[in-house]
């Protein structure tokens, strides 16, 4: 069964939420943190439920469950504070996941703010020699993820990580989170050449060295630099890019964390749909009537002479380059689709969620219809 899963929100209040969560989505694996990553603030472990998680964990078949690494960890700073804080705080973080049993903790390698990507380089590789030296009695792997490119950020390149990898002398605890959206937006090309851009990859760092895939859509264009995720098919990279990643032979067998953004009035996930949609169960999900759904809003968008993936490359591409246009109605895809939905009534009866659930299920085309 494909691994697929997606952050969780509940994850600094323990493991047993966290699985909880996940299973409401249709999960079969999950990320979370240990608590806020903006902040040090950490509830004991042992408060974490950790013994009635793994229970809904087995009981529900889920599997290669990731940790993420708070953000405010910066490996590449030059400030001795900022440093010494990012390597004592990650060690914690380490034996933190190490307690829930669990083997990868996803971290951004770090920034090299006012110095330079050498010199960030050769930081981070320092910092995780520190690191790795003082979690000797655990088993948790650090997956370095692939970044996006904005700021000065490390780890936008493959020749980046493999430079890392280098240079860490215990480098065999280190494996690499591949993030659909950052590649992307680093300017690999895995909308038209995904066997190429994974045989690079390869040839860089190894394939070996994967361990975790992020999927998330994109709200740029291929080599924007921006790191901005959007919904499974409502951005540049589309629902059958996506679909490719997942049901590829040599990416199938890892977990793939869904990190797309909440949408609508109410603030709501689209996991539960991404992930059945994904997997080819999304009529077993949530009934053929969803199918049925998904086939008026065919019609419909039909009649008013609009192609889903046209649209929301026009709209990205209207509120990317046209200031004015931006300013008059910032609303992105997804949101503009809806309200053409909620005016015309065509589904009275459900909720917004519920019509994003199905306007997700639109953007995926006939492999909606697809099992996997």
């Amino acid at each position: 069964m494909l691994k697929i899963g997606s952050h969780v929100s509940s994850g600094g209040k323990g493991l047993l939420t966290s699985a909880q969560e996940a299973v409401t989505y249709g999960s079969s694996t999950f990320m979370l943190y240990t608590g806020a990553p903006q902040n040090t603030k950490r509830k004991p472990i042992e408060d974490f439920y950790v013994e009635e998680g793994k229970a809904v964990i087995q009981e529900n078949a889920m599997e290669d469950i990731v940790v993420h690494a708070p953000y405010i960890i910066n490996l590449g700073s030059y400030k001795d504070w900022t440093y010494e804080l990012a390597v004592d705080f990650l060690q914690a973080e380490i034996h933190r996941t190490h307690y829930l049993g669990v083997r990868n903790i996803v971290l951004h390698p770090g920034a090299y703010t006012d110095k330079d990507a050498e010199y960030g380089i050769k930081r981070i590789a320092e910092g995780l020699n520190q690191v790795l030296h003082g979690v000797k009695e655990t088993d948790v792997n650090i997956a370095l993820e692939t970044m996006a490119g904005k700021g000065s950020e490390i780890g936008r390149s493959f020749e980046e990580i493999a430079a890392i990898l280098d240079n860490v002398a215990d480098n065999d605890r280190l494996t690499v989170c591949l993030d659909t959206c950052h590649v992307h937006d680093a300017g690999y090309d895995i909308v038209n050449d995904l066997d190429g851009v994974l045989d690079r990859f390869d040839k860089i760092v190894g394939l070996d060295r994967l361990a975790v895939v992020h999927l998330n859509d994109s709200k740029n264009p291929c080599g924007a630099g921006k790191d901005r995720h959007a919904p499974i098919g409502a951005g540049y990279l589309g629902f059958k890019t996506i679909q490719s990643v997942v049901r590829h032979e040599k990416l199938r067998h890892l977990p793939m964390i869904l990190e797309t953004p909440w949408i609508g009035e109410t603030d709501a996930p689209m996991y539960e749909a991404e992930i059945a949609l994904l997997r080819g169960n999304a009529a077993e999900r949530f009934g053929t009537d969803y199918l049925e759904d998904v086939a008026k809003l065919e019609s419909f968008f039909t009649g008013k002479e609009i192609d889903h993936r046209q649209f929301v490359l026009d709209t990205w591409e209207l509120l990317r380059t046209d200031a004015k246009a931006k300013k008059a109605d910032k609303r992105e895809p997804i949101e503009r689709l809806y309200a053409m939905v909620a005016e015309a009534g065509l589904f009275p009866e459900l909720t917004e969620q519920q019509i994003n659930h199905r306007l997700i299920g639109w953007f995926s085309g006939k492999e909606i219809f697809t099992a996997v």
